[in-house]
């Protein structure tokens, strides 16, 4: 049996990741277990609606089809009926997990008998209004009946719409706080069935007079995927019932639900109002104006949530709805709430998000566009200027939305406005000067980067930014990554801008006009990257780089000292000015560098590199070294033919260095059926262990202690072997019948076993006896498993070859090992090791051992045949006489074991099972129904232990 704390590990483990969990098992079987759970009466109601979270996160995990679900809903629905009236909680959440269930695995969409049942189910639960006959106890399940109904018609649109009479009189009934859960699913179903009669043609008043006072069954039909399209910003982009029709009943209905809707709590105010938008949307014949009485109660609402309706509805029927006195009260509004004290931060960014997107009533720009609205003036937004007191995430965003109203408002540059915005990046960088926190240096490297995206035209302030930064720059050398990253995203996003090559170039200037006391071997590798990332831009003369680089050598001990990481970063400078447009300008500059390198500098793989480059640079042109030293796109080399562009005419080079795809399989592994048991060790280890066992009066004495120290010891028998031919494939491919240095690469697909080693093979003749292959695998946990199989191969003309093998199969008996003992050791040894284990397993921990039956028909002559075929290898005790047993022990390293007793009884072969690993039954299972499979009669069954119950 699986303890509580058992059940809440392996729930946690399935949550965590479901894939991994069910490397272990099935999801068939965990199902089955966790079903298996939910009925039994003796666990508690937090254990099970434990269980039931790994429907309600990952439902079509454990029901991957359909006809799962459908018999997973059945099970749920049956336990809900069973379950005790006391268990409210526990009820509530089986029918969020049927409603679940139902949803994910298309039961609700193919309406399955099961679907019709449980909708049956909730409709009579919630016509139990204001708890009159079920009492108040019930008031959740109630509750949780009407949001699986509203859920279901959500997933479903019009799955209620023939039922609208009926919701609207429970709804005008229930007196308790549950009128709103009523309320949104009546809502809900009457914003579908509005939606339905939109896609039908011919609608008259009588088909909408049908449709609201509709009781009949449920709606089941096929929805258009239109139906499931919310977001619209205008009356235009939905589709819209006849404007002649008589909606005064529906009006009147729109009305009472907007009078009852401020005693809904805020969220559930916001989903209704966001449903009466998209009814009256559709529903030319009412005016807009029916919200007129709503706006100045949701004007002054400090709820982000009514706040994001009513803008919902600003966009939708602008000013329609909303005068121009109305939109500029809420336009003040939000800048308000922008500011307000008592608001958390990620209320205000939203209020900021609104202004920036604030939905006009004759918008001037393109959808889609940052374009402030009109009304957003540098006066209005005066109280948003940022300061450095604001945490990051306020400032930047205030930030750019004041760099979008001075650049709406083409102020000049020495505005104002401009002015503070600008100061407050040079308050920013003072900040960085006197040592500010790492995330005030991306704050403000984030700031400059919103300004300059904005104002990068304005020559003097993209002066005064390149001046600011070169001099922080001069004091703290650090900042280079920094940099060099605001000149990419600035180069990224500013194509035209030539703001990134001024500050590169200020940058390189700064760098070597530094007095010699600031070139630190610290300060030097920062410098460094500068100084690569300035050689990559072809406007920037590069002269002064190399003739700082080849002084610093010269006058420093750097070569001396021969540091490697400092010497790449010289030579990245290199391999940058290698690939510059002007190349020939500092071509014999670039030479001296190079040549000094080779020759002084104590590292041999940069001497090395060095002479590489000096090599390249006097033998080939610079298109050629472009060829030769591009950077692919993803970081590596670049997809060219880089060899051919050093020696003409070299194809026969480049193709002995390539490693050539086979177009199929041409070589594979054929299993030899014979199979080493042990490892090279076992018979040392097990020697070993028998010196080290205590005898009592002459017989060994196998204690729990000794045999846990002993046949538990890691690396006992811990390998198991399987040997394979290695063969050609039935593709007859003459290139492939002689094959020489044959390496064998092997991927593990689960975690269950150590990494495999790769396999050398000296050479595979097509004429000659195939060569064998040891496959030696060491189980973590012994479980069947596949492998996957490349090989890497030459053939005599000289070419390297890949290709893919089928994967190799490991199935559960290959896994089986004898009992780890010298083959001199006697039969009564070997029974009395079978005796300690089977006892030690059947009254072991419950968690971890089990045991369980399995029965099948056969014949006496025939069990003799089958004992003999599958377990000669692996018997302890052999019967003489029917009425006796045959003991069969497997082992399994790296420490697990099965251990079976078979006899025959009068109508069926009775197999005892035992094993310290739970986990090994489901295998086990399946391993002698397949044995068995062809005896006569067979009736295969697995029976567990009560007291081990799985």
């Amino acid at each position: 049996m699986t303890t509580g704390s058992s059940w809440d590990e392996r729930i946690s483990a399935f949550l965590l990741s479901p894939s991994q969990f069910l490397s272990r098992t099935t999801p068939e079987t965990f199902l089955s277990e966790l079903l298996d759970e939910l009925r039994d009466d003796k666990a508690n109601d937090y254990k099970k609606v434990l269980l039931l979270s790994a429907l309600l996160e990952h439902p079509t995990v454990l029901c991957p089809t359909a006809s799962a679900g459908e018999g997973t809903a059945q099970e749920l629905i049956s336990i809900l009926a069973l379950t005790p009236q006391k268990s409210i909680s526990l009820k509530c959440h089986i029918l969020l997990a049927v409603t679940n269930v139902l949803i994910s695995t298309s039961c609700l969409a193919s309406r399955k008998k099961v679907a019709e049942e449980y909708l049956d189910l909730l409709f009579k639960t919630i016509q139990d209004t204001n708890d009159n006959a079920g009492g108040l106890a019930l008031h959740p399940i109630r509750s949780t009946a009407c949001e699986c109904l509203r859920e279901m018609e959500s997933c479903n649109p019009g799955l209620l719409s023939q039922k609208l009479e009926a919701l609207y009189y429970l709804k005008q009934q229930e007196n308790t706080v549950l009128h709103q859960s009523y309320s949104m699913l009546y809502t809900q179903s009457l914003k579908n069935a509005i939606r339905l009669l939109t896609q039908e043609k011919d609608v008259d008043n009588a088909k909408l007079k049908s449709t609201l006072t509709g009781n009949e069954g449920f709606l089941w039909k096929t929805i258009e995927s239109s139906m499931y399209t919310l977001p619209f910003s205008t009356m235009t982009q939905v589709s819209q019932l006849p404007s002649v029709l008589d909606c005064k009943e529906l009006k009147s209905i729109l009305s009472l639900l907007l009078e009852e809707s401020y005693l809904m709590t805020p969220v559930s105010q916001a989903s209704l109002l966001r449903g009466l938008v998209e009814i009256v949307a559709m529903v030319p014949a009412i005016s807009p104006a029916i919200f007129k009485s709503q706006l100045l109660r949701l004007f002054g609402t400090a709820e982000v949530e009514l706040m994001h309706a009513t803008l919902l509805m600003k966009g939708t029927f602008t000013d329609s709805l909303f005068t121009a006195e109305d939109e500029h009260f809420l336009l003040k509004r939000l800048v308000g709430m922008a500011q307000h004290p008592l608001l958390r931060t990620p209320e205000k960014l939203f209020y900021m998000n609104c202004i920036l997107h604030f939905p006009e009533n004759r918008p001037i720009s393109c959808p889609g566009e940052e374009c402030l609205p009109v009304l957003v003036t540098p006066q209005l937004t005066l109280s948003l200027l940022p300061t450095v007191f604001n945490d990051s995430a306020t400032m930047l965003c205030r930030l750019n939305l004041l760099c979008l109203v001075h650049l709406e408002a083409d102020e000049e540059e020495e505005g104002k406005g401009l002015a503070y915005l600008f100061d407050h990046l040079v308050a920013m960088l003072k900040i960085v000067d006197n040592q500010g926190s790492r995330e005030m240096v991306v704050t403000s490297f984030k700031a400059i980067f919103i300004f300059l995206r904005h104002f990068n035209h304005m020559e003097k302030l993209s002066e005064k930014m390149v001046n600011s930064l070169c001099d922080l720059y001069s004091r703290h050398c650090r900042l280079a990554p920094n940099l060099i990253n605001l000149a990419d995203r600035i180069q990224e996003s500013l194509e035209e801008s030539l703001w990134s090559v001024q500050l590169l170039e200020a940058l390189q200037k700064c760098v070597v006009a530094m007095p010699p006391l600031q070139l630190t071997l610290q300060n030097l590798s920062w410098h460094l990257k500068i100084l690569a990332r300035v050689a990559q831009e072809s406007q920037i003369v590069q002269r002064d780089t190399i003739c700082l680089l080849l002084n610093v050598l010269i006058n420093s001990n750097l070569c001396e000292r021969g540091n490697w990481k400092v010497g790449n970063a010289i030579l990245a400078v290199c391999r940058q000015l290698l690939q510059h447009p002007t190349l020939n300008e500092m071509f014999i500059e670039l030479a001296d560098l190079l040549q000094y390198v080779t020759k002084h500098y104590e590292d041999t793989d940069i001497q090395d590199h060095a002479r590489f480059y000096y090599t390249l640079l006097t033998n080939l042109s610079w298109e050629k070294l472009g060829g030769v030293l591009a950077i692919g796109p993803e970081g590596g080399q670049a997809k060219i033919r880089s060899l051919s562009a050093i020696v003409a005419e070299s194809d026969g080079l480049t193709s002995c260095l390539t490693v050539h795809q086979t177009e199929g399989c041409v070589v594979q592994l054929t299993k030899i059926h014979e199979h080493d048991f042990q490892s090279a060790n076992t018979s040392t280890n097990t020697l070993e262990t028998l010196e080290n066992l205590e005898t009592v009066g002459g017989q060994i004495n196998l204690s729990t202690k000794v045999y846990q120290e002993q046949f538990k010891t890691p690396g006992f028998a811990s390998e198991i072997t399987l040997r394979y031919n290695l063969t050609h494939a039935n593709v007859k491919d003459p290139r492939f019948d002689r094959m020489f240095t044959i390496c064998l690469h092997f991927d593990l697909n689960d975690s269950h076993y150590a990494d495999v080693n790769d396999i050398y093979v000296p050479c595979l003749f097509r004429d000659r006896k195939p060569p064998q292959v040891s496959l030696k695998l060491k189980p973590y946990q012994p479980y069947p498993t596949s492998l996957q199989l490349r090989a890497i191969f030459t053939t005599e003309d000289g070419l390297s070859w890949h290709t893919r093998l089928p994967d190799v199969q490991v199935s559960f008996p290959e896994i089986f090992l004898p009992i780890p003992v010298p083959p001199s050791t006697s039969h009564e040894f070997k029974e009395d090791v079978f005796d300690h284990i089977w006892n030690a397993t059947s009254s072991g921990d419950p968690s971890t051992s089990a045991t369980s039956l399995f029965c099948f028909k056969t014949g006496s002559d025939t069990l003799a045949d089958l004992i003999e075929t599958h377990f000669k290898g692996y018997l302890i005790t052999r019967s003489q006489d029917l009425s006796s047993v045959w003991k069969v022990l497997f082992f399994l390293p790296p420490q697990f074991h099965i251990l079976l007793m078979i006899r025959q009884a009068e109508d069926a072969v009775q197999v005892s099972i035992a094993t310290d690993n739970w986990e090994l039954l489901p295998h086990v299972n399946s391993y002698l129904q397949n044995i068995t499979v062809n005896c006569n009669k067979t009736m295969t069954g697995l029976t567990l232990n009560p007291q081990n119950e799985l």
